[in-house]
């Protein structure tokens, strides 16, 4: 059988969930997600997992935070004033928003405190500093290097 390898398309069914079980995303009901190993489309511990798989294998892999999101990190973390929020945004933990940056791109955060004085924002991704398990069937190899 061929193995997926850099440069193929490939098409999977997963089911993504953090070590303790808790589920955070699934193919389930939807079309296999197609990617094309190495380009940095997926995470890179799950594009290195498929890469030397069969088509219609099936595996489970524990992908570690370095290989997936990333550490978390604190200086992500930032405390603001309330007031330097714009008035008429609706403002509640999970909210999620985005910031301009110092060169002028969007940068994606989600309010993880607020009260009356301080908005607490991340910058992080939801899942960095988490370990990831992923169950894993390669569908097809859609288009070889």
């Amino acid at each position: 059988m061929t193995e997926a390898k850099t440069g193929d398309t490939v098409r999977i069914n997963y089911a993504g969930r953090l070590t303790d079980g808790t589920a955070f995303d699934s193919s389930e009901g939807r079309e296999p997600l197609q990617f094309t190993l190495g380009e940095g489309q997926v995470i890179r511990g799950l594009e290195a997992h498929i890469t030397g798989m069969e088509q219609g294998a099936k595996s489970t892999v524990t992908i570690p935070c370095d290989e997936a999101y990333g550490p978390h990190r604190a200086e992500a973390v930032q405390t603001l004033e309330r007031a330097k929020v714009p008035a008429g945004i609706d403002i509640e933990v999970g909210t999620q928003l985005q910031a301009k940056t110092a060169d002028g791109s969007m940068l994606p955060i989600r309010v993880v405190e607020v009260d009356d004085s301080i908005v607490k924002v991340d910058a992080n991704h939801p899942l960095a500093g988490q370990d990831l398990v992923f169950d894993v069937e390669l569908v097809e190899i859609v288009q070889a290097a």
